[in-house]
């Protein structure tokens, strides 16, 4: 919220994101009912013009810039290699607790969650599930594709159970500066409704 209050383009939402973890941390529960379970945070943060994946883990992040195609974010870190922007000790806090040796092409997904990354867009999960639903509309998505993706209980993007969905939006983002805006948000708390 504050990224969108305090910017008028993507980069500089995730400016104030990156500056505001820096400067107060992250954390809190992930779930009333359970204090211990915490997580760490992912954005996708658009605009007209520009696109941008970033992720977290404690004051750490890897922010990329999405050029083209489908991109979605899920419940695990995605940012392998291409890394477009990072916190300026990234990687030597990485090696400097072992998870990363300096040689090796630098995977933050794989170095800060430990994840086998030639599997995330193959394996089951949430991630893997969304992948293949923007996949199969790939080049024809529309704001109604998207509900129907953000709907999906088989897939586990709207999830029930002891973790619920209680949200979703979509966005209408035109290139052309005449052309509105348009925000849909889900006004119950589960988005098939």
């Amino acid at each position: 919220r504050l990224g969108l209050e305090r910017a008028d383009t993507a980069e500089k939402a995730l400016n104030v994101i990156v500056d505001l973890l820096e400067k107060y941390g992250q954390g809190g529960n992930c779930m009333e009912s359970n204090m211990a379970f915490t997580y760490h945070n992912s954005f996708l943060i658009a605009d007209r013009k520009e696109a941008w994946v970033l992720e977290t883990s404690g004051k750490y992040w890897a922010a990329e810039k999405v050029e083209g195609g489908i991109r979605n974010i899920s419940n695990q870190l995605s940012i392998t290699t291409k890394i477009d922007r990072e916190h300026p000790e990234l990687k030597e806090y990485a090696k400097s607790n072992g998870w990363w040796d300096g040689e090796k092409e630098f995977d933050f997904a794989a170095t800060y969650s430990f994840v086998n990354t030639a599997r995330m867009t193959t394996s089951g999960g949430r991630y893997c599930e969304g992948y293949k639903l923007l996949n199969k509309h790939k080049g024809s998505i529309t704001s109604e594709i998207m509900m129907e993706i953000l709907r999906d209980k088989e897939s586990g993007i709207n999830m029930e159970g002891g973790f619920m969905t209680t949200g979703s939006m979509v966005s209408v983002l035109p290139q052309q500066p005449n052309l509105p805006c348009i925000h849909f948000f889900t006004g119950t708390p589960d988005p098939a409704r």
